[in-house]
Parts: C-alpha cells; sequence; structure tokens
C-alpha cells in the first residue's frame, strides 16, 4: 500500500479525510505534520463528528485522535493479533525512530498473509560506476529512493510478498551495507551475507552458497520491480526447468531510413524502424543444482552460466514480466525511480 496516499494535514476537511478512509485496503487516514506523525482519523472519529454537527467541509483538526496507538517494525504475528484483541484496533502505523510512517500493519492483511521459504539472493556488490559521484562514498543499493535506500525498498516488497529469506552477495563497501541491515530484524527479515573477495560477476558469487535446499530468486540489487514473486516461483515450478529467467521488452528505434536491397537495386527503405527485442531483466529462479555448474571464486556473468547450462542440453525456462519494472544504472533512471515512488 502506498503510505503518502495515506497522509493528511490537520487542516484537512473531514470530505478529505472520507476519501482517503479505505482507498488503500485499511481503514484509516494518517495526520501529519513535516512528514512527522501526529495522529489518525478513522470512519468512527467521522460518524461522531457529523453526529455532533459537523460538516464535511470542516477541518479534522479537532476530531482526529491524538497519540494513537503505534507499533515498531519487528513487532511479531502474534504480538499483534493479541494487541488487536485488546485493543479492538485492527490497523497500526509503524514508526521509525523520527516519528516518521514508515508502513502500516493490517490485522486483515496479516490474516491472509503468505510465507515461502524460498530464499532470495540479491547481487549487491557491484561499483555502480555509471552514476558518478553518487557511489563513490555509497554502494549503489543504499542510495534512497523516497526516505529509504533501494536495497530496503526491495527488501520490502519481498516481505510483503511473503519472502522473508535473504542472502546478500557483497562486495564494494559491504561494510555500509551489513552495518545498515545486519541480520534483518528491524525489517523482520532473515539476512545473511556472502562476502566477495574479489568480483565474481551476477553468477559467479553463488559459488560461494552453501546448502541451498529449494528454489530460490536471483535478482540485480538495483532493480525496482511490482513483479509477483510467487507466481513467477510456481511457473518455474511448472516449467520442470532448472532455471528460469525473466524477460522483458525491449524496444530500440533505429535513427536512420533502413534500406533493403536485392542485387544492388534498392527494394524498400522504412524511416526509422522501432525495432522490439526480449531481454534479460536481471531476475530468475534456480534449482539448487545450478550450483555445481559453478565453479568457486571464479568470475562468472548470468548470461555465461546460461550459456554454459545451454549447452549441457539444461531446460531453461522463459517469463515475460509485464508489471513495473526499471534498472537503477544509470543517473536519468535513478530520478525517474525517484519520481515513480512520490507518484
Amino acid at each position: 500500500m502506498s503510505i503518502e496516499k495515506l497522509k493528511l494535514t490537520k487542516n484537512a476537511s473531514i470530505q478529505e479525510a472520507l476519501k482517503i478512509i479505505g482507498s488503500e485496503r485499511v481503514r484509516i487516514a494518517l495526520v501529519v505534520e513535516n512528514d512527522k506523525f501526529l495522529g489518525v482519523i478513522s470512519d468512527s472519529n467521522i460518524r461522531r463528528a457529523l453526529l455532533n454537527g459537523k460538516k464535511l467541509e470542516d477541518s479534522i483538526e479537532t476530531i482526529y485522535t491524538k497519540n494513537s496507538l503505534t507499533i515498531k517494525e519487528n513487532i511479531s504475528k502474534e504480538e499483534l493479533l493479541k494487541l488487536a484483541s485488546q485493543t479492538d484496533i485492527y490497523d497500526f502505523p509503524v514508526l521509525n525512530s523520527e516519528n516518521e510512517v514508515i508502513a502500516i500493519k493490517s490485522i486483515a492483511s496479516i490474516l491472509k498473509e503468505k510465507s515461502f521459504e524460498n530464499e532470495v539472493v540479491l547481487m549487491v556488490g557491484g561499483l555502480g560506476s555509471r552514476l558518478g559521484e553518487l557511489t563513490k562514498n555509497t554502494p549503489k543499493p543504499m542510495l534512497k529512493i523516497g526516505k529509504k535506500p533501494i536495497l530496503e525498498n526491495i527488501v520490502l516488497n519481498f516481505k510483503e510478498q511473503g519472502f522473508k529469506k535473504f542472502i546478500f552477495c557483497v562486495n564494494y563497501k559491504k561494510e555500509v551495507i551489513c552495518d545498515y541491515f545486519q541480520e534483518g530484524k528491524s525489517l523482520g527479515v532473515e539476512i545473511s551475507y556472502v562476502k566477495e573477495k574479489q568480483k565474481l560477476g551476477t553468477a559467479g558469487a553463488l559459488s560461494l552458497i552453501k546448502d541451498m535446499k529449494k528454489s530460490f530468486i536471483v535478482m540485480n540489487g538495483d532493480i525496482l520491480t511490482k513483479l509477483d514473486f510467487d507466481q513467477l516461483v510456481q511457473e518455474h515450478k511448472k516449467s520442470k526447468a532448472m532455471m528460469s529467467v525473466v524477460l522483458r521488452e525491449f524496444e530500440y528505434q533505429i535513427p536512420y531510413g533502413v534500406v533493403k536491397i536485392s542485387n544492388n537495386d534498392i527494394k524498400d527503405i522504412e524511416e526509422k524502424p522501432m525495432q522490439k527485442f526480449l531481454v534479460s531483466a536481471g531476475i530468475y529462479v534456480l534449482e539448487p543444482e545450478v550450483l555445481k555448474y559453478i565453479k568457486k571464486d571464479v568470475y562468472l556473468d548470468m548470461p555465461n552460466l546460461i550459456k554454459r547450462l545451454l549447452d549441457k542440453k539444461i531446460k531453461i525456462n522463459s517469463y515475460i514480466l509485464q508489471d513495473y519494472w526499471i534498472d537503477i544504472g544509470r543517473l536519468e533512471e535513478y530520478e525517474k525511480a525517484i519520481i515513480d515512488a512520490n507518484n
């Protein structure tokens, strides 16, 4: 859910609050001032106000619940269900140390919550050199989108979909990432680390992973996407392939007139035609057996691993991506991701 869409100022009207409540599958709106949490307003607040003679155009300032109940991100499911039963509250704002709302935990969504044992391997060891000065002192996955690092946004997206076990493959400025996320407890997930002593590429770091027992997801740590990862894993299992590669459609316009000839005679010309290709989206599902085809501590990129498997006649499945996807590799893509996050 979009936290930004749930925010109101204390000077907002009752009518504005009504438009928000229920819009994101929760029954409250958040009252904030300079991004600092003040309280919540619910439909019960509004009903009481209207019965007491308030009008829709009146401000919510005197009717919202101040000092409302909030929780921490790492609260357990059992603790939250107990709190809900004691208070008869079902939607809880989650605050950070700066009194800013970072999430809302809803009892309805928790009761429907999925949980998967499949591990997620995130490749977060790259230099990010195409982003220039931005990554001179900060690894690319730690650049902010909104108020959170790219990598935190990725982890929370996976967590929301039921994936809570992560392996970070780190290299460049790894201490920044390790110090920030540690073992993942603050986000309610489990994080372990593969620490490359040298650059091993987008597949080589997998050689350092031990005891993988289930199908696992591998994704580059600079990708933001709305892909349904549960569906991806299910389709992978149905395919009975050793590996699945997520593909997306890439369009490229040739900036010239393209000419067709036969025996030096021009037969046709097409001005600036658009070419379409299927390209790798940097997201994969692998079976543990794939790891035996990766030599330990030897540089290997994912395209070369794919070629290696194909040479051995091993089945590789394709999965066409139709959802939002952005690879934050260049400055213009980083800027676009920031804009997208605010819309």
